[in-house]
């Protein structure tokens, strides 16, 4: 669409430069639309809008480009399919604790290491997709803007009286005689269209009759929904506003909610299996949950709440058996039972030292696995903590790492000091389980120290094992409402602008001679069964098809 400058209409009314009919009379004022004789271009009544500026500046280019529909579909269409990528594989914040450096590479091969490095196991908390969300969000706002004004300025400076070369180019147009009395002739008309619930307006011989103006808005209501939506979808990314987190608790223990003032504790853990009667054929023997569930407490801390060394001041808030599907809510936070680990865990071990040159044994001393004691005195010897590995293992480097955090092949290196020893103590490794101690070779590590002392545990009776543990997935969304209100705005916005149609008739009389243009955005069809009605109502028996001007038929 051209940005002329001649912006005077032959009716003497001054519009707006780039306006592409009058706002007065409706005559086009574009030089290619006067010369053609194609129905007009009744978006925005040719209203100019500010993306059709001749000469833009930088400000309006960044404007023009946030304006484009076709833009914003592209925006659109690339968030959508950067979503579905991140749905190829689990995202990380699924997991309770694992690497993801190698968990991909591990499981999926070198598509999830690639994966991974691209950064798509992270896609929805990533820097770029909330930039596509920040992109769609402003050109939603922009789109909106850049339309909006020009309809409601046209909308709400509409003249009953139109050149007649507007009321012809119109996709339903009727032209004729009038018989009698040109004020009657209108009358009669309008009492028709007010049957059809149309609100009329009469002007010296002229006649503008509309309904349904509201659903002209429909597509910006829904803007506004989108962009409460897309809001509030951002929110979420700012502290505070969103928890999706995990937490391990014990049997018996209490742990703080990640991010939170609170404090959920596991009173008792509960879990009940398949009987294999209960089971069909091909799961018979396997271990199958049928119920488990936690009987949690929630606390509220209100002093020392972060500070490890001081026991926190908490207050029960509420309690609640949580099973699947039937969380422990409490001021919009929820607790949900999310897996359980029943596999018996090595909780703390109580060796003795023997020296086997003497026969002798030191001890036992409490050695825990997860918070083990830097120093352990032992008659005349003393072990000193230097590493510990909760499940150790070898790299490719053959030096020692841990696999995980989990106590599934605890290890422990100390430097042993006593008489006969060196001054500075002697090293020794040491696995509290027999098959680790076989696997690792404990005694070829130790070399001629594993010739003169052995840390053993004497019976079972020395080995506490760690409760059940039970996995809760922490959620609190204080966006979620926007979320919700913003989506019943998007949806109302459709149903507004997809079951109604603005609908417009305009009438002049000129010297007993009628000529009718009616305009609507959407089914032009209706538009004219709908003239052709009222007209038969007067007494003028026209078909429908009459009524199109046989350019653009839809």
């Amino acid at each position: 669409m051209s940005a002329f400058e001649n912006t005077k209409c032959t009716c003497g009314h001054q519009n707006p430069t780039g306006t592409v009919l009058c706002e007065s009379c409706g005559y086009p004022l574009d030089p290619e639309e006067e010369s053609s004789d194609a129905p007009l271009e009744m978006r925005y009544d040719g209203i100019a809008r500010r993306s059709q500026k001749s000469n833009p500046s930088p400000i309006d280019r960044v404007w023009n480009f946030f304006s484009s529909v076709k833009v914003a579909v592209r925006l659109i269409v690339i968030t959508l399919i950067a979503a579905m990528i991140g749905t190829i594989f689990t995202q990380e914040n699924a997991f309770i604790s694992f690497d993801p450096s190698t968990y991909y590479e591990g499981k999926y091969g070198w598509i999830g290491k690639w994966y991974y490095k691209l950064g798509f196991s992270n896609t929805y908390e990533s820097w770029w997709f909330i930039g596509l969300l920040v992109m769609i969000g402003t050109s939603l706002v922009i789109c909106s803007l850049d339309r909006v004004l020009p309809l409601y300025r046209a909308l709400n400076k509409q003249q009953i009286r139109k050149h007649e070369q507007f009321l012809t180019r119109q996709r339903t147009v009727y032209t004729g005689a009038a018989e009698g009395p040109e004020a009657a002739w209108t009358e009669r008309l309008a009492a028709q269209l007010k049957r059809k619930r149309y609100k009329v307006h009469m002007e010296n011989g002229a006649l503008l009759a509309e309904k349904n103006r509201f659903s002209r808005w429909g597509p910006y209501v829904n803007h506004i929904g989108l962009i409460i939506f897309l809001l509030a979808v951002l929110l979420r990314t700012l502290p505070g506003w969103s928890i999706d987190n995990y937490v391990t608790v014990p049997e018996g223990q209490t742990v703080k909610v990640p991010e939170t003032k609170y404090y959920i504790k596991n009173e008792k853990f509960t879990i009940d299996y398949y009987a294999d009667a209960e089971l069909p054929t091909e799961l018979k023997g396997t271990a199958r949950a049928k119920l488990y569930e936690t009987q949690a407490v929630l606390y509220d801390c209100s002093a020392d709440c972060d500070d490890p060394s001081k026991t926190p001041k908490l207050t029960e808030v509420t309690r609640h058996d949580i099973i699947v599907n039937d969380p422990l809510s409490y001021d919009g936070i929820k607790a949900y039972q999310f897996g359980f680990d029943d596999t018996p865990k090595l909780k703390a071990v109580n060796p003795v030292l023997i020296d086997k040159q003497t026969g002798k044994t030191y001890g036992p001393f409490k050695l825990d696995m997860r918070n083990p004691q830097l120093d352990y005195a032992l008659g005349p010897y003393t072990l000193e903590l230097r590493q510990s590995y909760m499940d150790f293992a070898l790299n490719s480097d053959g030096q020692p790492t841990t696999k995980s955090r989990e106590p599934n092949a605890p290890a422990f290196v100390f430097v042993l000091k006593g008489p006969g020893l060196d001054e500075k103590g002697e090293p020794y490794m040491y696995f509290p389980k027999q098959t680790d101690k076989e696997r690792f070779s404990q005694d070829v590590i130790n070399g001629k120290l594993a010739e003169r002392f052995d840390l053993k545990v004497p019976s079972m009776d020395g080995v506490e094992f760690a409760p059940v543990e039970t996995s809760l997935n922490i959620r609190y969304d204080r966006a979620m409402p926007y979320i919700w209100v913003g989506a019943g705005i998007s949806m109302f916005g459709l149903l507004l602008g997809s079951y109604w149609q603005h609908r417009r008739i305009w009438l002049r009389l000129d010297n007993g001679r009628v000529t009718l243009g009616a305009h609507t955005n959407k089914n032009n069809y209706g538009m004219r069964a709908e003239v052709a009605s009222a007209l038969r109502g007067i007494g003028i028996v026209v078909e429908p098809k009459s009524l199109d001007n046989g350019r653009n038929k839809s």
